[in-house]
């Protein structure tokens, strides 16, 4: 199992490097915006992740701390000079609204089942939604507004490389929490709360700090989700947003975290791919119906998402293995 592991850890290794050299090597455009996509939405997705992966919440409304950090890095690049200081700004005022916003979504909810977490945030991005159709002054409505983008930050290969480190610096600081003590009281809250209570621990200080993580997280991804367009619009408030997370992470696999990247990376393809098809095969424009046929499939075939169904098809060949060497060993005997 030890090989296993040091064989999935090179491989990824390798994929990193390949990744970081792609723009030297090949010079596509479309390309490098898509692999941008794919990387933000990691992001987003991994944050997702740690609260129905790892702590067994399930949010409705993920999509609103995506939402707060798009709008709150647009208004502060449109307003005041396009700075990396502006940015690095918007970042912490981001980030803030979005502590202050879990913190309370989190008191008021997460001391009950968890459906009553889902119901409330959906209520909160739905609130947060018409906010920013009705603030006309500050958002621009439906309609959005474009902003510019640091001078740093202007170059796509300078932003996709950002974007590609961000991903891997924010996977390697999730996966030492999720390993962290912490990290295991969230996941012995998932299997079962009350014995976690029974044992002395606040199981709601825990899902607190869960939520409150996350919801910086989705924030960050959101914030450079809006420089990779150079527009917000209130689109990033919807319940499709929070789907699209939904999916990546069920697809990829749920409560690994790698998962959730490749499950972006499917869905983003995915995207790209059928959009391409219909403009030139009618029968691909609504290309939505095949993509949820992709997705029935994935389930079929992948219950417990791709990685999720790798991780068991190696146990149940190690425990087959186990097995076979025991027998052999009492038949020697």
């Amino acid at each position: 199992m030890k090989k296993i592991g040091n064989i999935s850890t090179i491989a990824m290794i390798i994929i990193g490097v390949g990744l970081l050299a792609l723009p030297f090597v090949n010079d596509s455009r479309s390309m490098l915006i898509l692999l941008t996509q794919i990387f933000i939405f990691a992001i987003f997705a991994m944050s997702y992740d740690l609260l129905l992966g790892f702590t067994g919440i399930v949010s409705f409304g993920h999509a609103m701390f995506f939402g707060i950090g798009a709008y709150t890095t647009g208004i502060f690049l449109q307003r005041f000079e396009p700075t990396m200081g502006s940015l690095l700004l918007s970042l912490v005022v981001g980030f803030a609204i979005t502590m202050l916003i879990s913190f309370i979504v989190g008191l008021l909810t997460l001391r009950l089942k968890s459906h009553f977490y889902a119901m409330l945030t959906l209520a909160f991005a739905s609130l947060f939604l018409v906010l920013a159709e009705k603030w006309r002054s500050l958002t621009s409505g439906n309609d959005g507004f474009t902003f510019r983008v640091p001078e740093a930050l202007k170059d796509r290969t300078t932003f996709y490389l950002v974007c590609l480190i961000l991903m891997i610096a924010i996977f390697l600081v999730l996966k030492r929490f999720t390993n962290s003590p912490l990290g295991r009281v969230l996941m012995a809250i998932r299997e079962n709360e009350p014995r976690v209570e029974s044992l002395g621990f606040n199981p709601l200080y825990y899902k607190i700090t869960a939520s409150i993580i996350a919801g910086v997280t989705a924030s960050l991804a959101g914030s450079f989700y809006v420089m990779s367009l150079r527009f917000v619009n209130t689109s990033v408030f919807t319940i499709d947003t929070t789907l699209d997370a939904l999916l990546m992470t069920i697809i990829g696999g749920v409560g690994t975290l790698i998962g959730p990247i490749i499950g972006a990376g499917l869905i983003e393809f995915a995207h790209h791919w059928l959009s391409e098809l219909a403009a030139s095969y009618p029968i691909f424009e609504r290309w939505i119906i095949f993509f949820g046929i992709l997705y029935i499939l994935a389930v079929m075939f992948f219950p417990a998402g791709i990685v999720g169904t790798i991780r068991g098809w190696r146990a149940s060949k190690k425990k087959q293995i186990t097995e076979t060497t025991s027998k052999e060993k009492k038949v020697a005997g």
